[in-house]
């Protein structure tokens, strides 16, 4: 008897890896891995892909690398299995690349598992380093052992390194003709752009819910389970548009009947993914949004006691702020996904807010949905969050803030137009007139004293000279001289001043030889303590904008503005750009 091994043909799919595992006894097969689609007609939410690759195919334009990002559960894996099925398409009456994969081919069983020999699968987050990458490149020399193309499927591939990156580069872009590169990677910011650029790419994405719940009532149909079809909904609604978390779902809810001989319900459902009742959470918006505290406090309450999570009860109440949006945007007709008992509920809410209320309530939820998250009591930060709400709430909207302001529909008939008031500038500029202009009695004892001399070009005043220092070097002395002169007397020549209190010594010596290099002429500058001098320039300013905000404050428009947000106050008084210090338009600043 010959015992000797029969040769291997060129369609043999290569020795076993050890990595089959026989169906047989195999035990229970969650669905997630008994329903991955076997063809790219079974493919859900990736039509765009699947017609790039169909037409590719077509016309023979393969590219030599892909690179497939998405979110997790999107089909990335299942995906470049595909590809390399097809690249390595062979039956008795094919052999040539093909994405019509029906007959399976010869290669098709053991890629799909991914036990074949000349379909390499790697995990990137495990093998990182340069050293797996050059164990790669080895292999790329040779040609493969049965099928048509080498196909090398790096998963996660982000998590290389960036000598992996660097090492891998040069064979990616000029690879011998058969080999074939399958990327996949959830992050593909981190790819880099050189990698990116020798790649065709295809962002698969999430798949939409009601595709979603179709195909999971597909799935319940073949596996003669009975869930509702709302229980569905909900399932694909948490699975965030990942196929293979819906499915783990499902295998989940469909335990849940096991018990009964009904289907399942989507309160067992909700159960399940510790939900809160959707209709309930409603009830807690409404609340909220009519400002009724304590009813809103009391149903976050009951929600949390039936196991709801403050996280999720937070995003409901986000995604119903979203819902009212569109229905204020679109009219009744918006596609909300919703019952019809849930919209037009949506819609006698949205009657009452405008589009700028629901936007700064959403920008509210969102802060607050941030907070939950990361407070160290989720209950408590969902409450005052839910606080937040209906504050904000009641408050006018800034178009009806803006009528009330003008006198419009309802304001306060004793709130005049806003005018020019002349006479209330008076004593805001007097001061500053008085500041700059010395004492008689000074000016008299010191003419004689020193000679004036004529200066051409010479600052008339500090204020003038302040202006003028805009070199970087002048910087300390500019700011010495505005926090510590109080001017007594200043002429062109001679400058007399009162130091304040922590002036520098040497102040005057500096403002001299400054001078002197400025002009070319020697001045005398001298500090005294015998005689009064004016503000310093700081100070002047400080008061300046005391009075201001006082004036402004005074203003009917400003105080009409006060009484329609009660608790607000004044921080902070801005003059517009393109205005004067003396325009009598002005920008009140607030907070409430």
């Amino acid at each position: 008897m010959d015992d000797a091994p029969e040769p291997m043909t060129d369609t043999d799919p290569g020795p076993s890896l050890g990595l089959d595992v026989a169906e047989s006894g195999a035990g229970y097969q969650v669905l997630a891995r008994k329903y991955r689609p076997l063809r790219f007609e079974e493919l859900i939410g990736q039509d765009a892909m699947v017609r790039t690759l169909t037409n590719a195919f077509k016309s023979g334009r393969i590219a030599h690398a892909y690179m497939l990002t998405g979110v997790r559960g999107v089909g990335k894996t299942t995906t470049a299995r595909l590809i390399a099925r097809a690249l390595n398409y062979l039956t008795d009456d094919i052999d040539g690349p093909s994405i019509t994969l029906d007959p399976p081919g010869v290669h098709c069983d053991a890629i799909q598992k991914g036990s074949h020999v000349d379909v390499m699968e790697m995990d990137a987050a495990s093998r990182t380093g340069v050293g797996d990458i050059r164990e790669i490149l080895e292999g790329v020399r040779y040609a493969p052992v049965s099928a048509r193309y080498k196909v090398y499927v790096i998963d996660e591939v982000h998590m290389l390194s960036n000598a992996a990156f660097n090492a891998l580069l040069k064979t990616l872009e000029e690879p011998p003709p058969h080999v074939k590169f399958i990327f996949a990677t959830t992050e593909i910011r981190k790819v880099p752009v050189t990698i990116l650029s020798r790649c065709q790419r295809f962002d698969l994405k999430r798949v939409d819910r009601d595709e979603l719940a179709k195909h999971l009532s597909a799935i319940c149909e073949k596996e003669g389970a009975a869930v509702a079809a709302d229980g569905l909904a909900l399932i694909a609604r948490a699975a965030e548009g990942s196929v293979r978390d819906a499915l783990s779902l499902l295998d989940q809810a469909i335990v849940q009947g096991e018990a009964s001989d009904g289907p399942v319900t989507a309160l067992q459902i909700r159960d399940m993914l510790g939900l809160a009742d959707r209709a309930r959470v409603l009830d807690l918006l409404e609340a909220a949004l009519q400002g009724d505290h304590a009813k809103a406090l009391a149903e976050i309450a009951s929600l949390y006691d039936a196991g709801g999570d403050p996280a999720i009860i937070t995003r409901d109440c986000l995604d119903y702020v979203h819902a009212l949006t569109r229905v204020k945007a679109a009219g009744p007709d918006a596609d909300l996904a919703e019952a019809k008992e849930t919209i037009q509920r949506l819609v006698a809410i949205a009657e009452n807010l405008s589009i700028a209320q629901l936007t700064r309530l959403w920008k509210i939820l969102l802060v607050g949905l941030d907070d939950v998250r990361r407070a160290p009591d989720p209950l408590t930060a969902a409450e005052m969050t839910l606080l937040r709400l209906g504050s904000a709430a009641s408050l006018p909207s800034p178009e009806d803030a803006a009528r009330l302001l003008r006198g419009d529909e309802g304001a306060a008939p004793s709130a005049p137009k806003p005018e020019p008031a002349p006479p209330a500038k008076a004593p805001v500029e007097a001061p500053v007139a008085q500041a700059e202009t010395p004492p008689p009695a000074v000016e008299d004892v010191h003419e004689d004293a020193v000679p004036v001399p004529d200066i051409q070009d010479a600052p008339t005043s500090l204020d003038a000279m302040i202006e003028a220092m805009t070199d970087r070097a002048d910087a300390a002395l500019r700011s010495d001289m505005m926090r510590f002169i109080r001017p007594v007397s200043f002429k062109p020549g001679r400058i007399v001043f009162e130091p304040a209190e922590h002036a520098p010594a040497d102040l005057a010596q500096r403002i001299a030889k400054r001078l002197q290099d400025w002009t070319g002429v020697t001045w005398a500058v001298m500090a005294t303590h015998d005689s009064r001098g004016g503000e310093t320039i700081r100070e002047r300013q400080k008061r300046e904008e005391r009075e201001h905000a006082q004036q402004v404050a005074r203003d009917p428009v400003v105080q009409q503005a006060l009484r329609i947000f009660p608790g607000a106050e004044i921080v902070e008084v801005r003059r517009p750009a393109s205005s004067e210090p003396d325009d009598t338009v002005e920008t009140a600043k607030g907070r409430s």
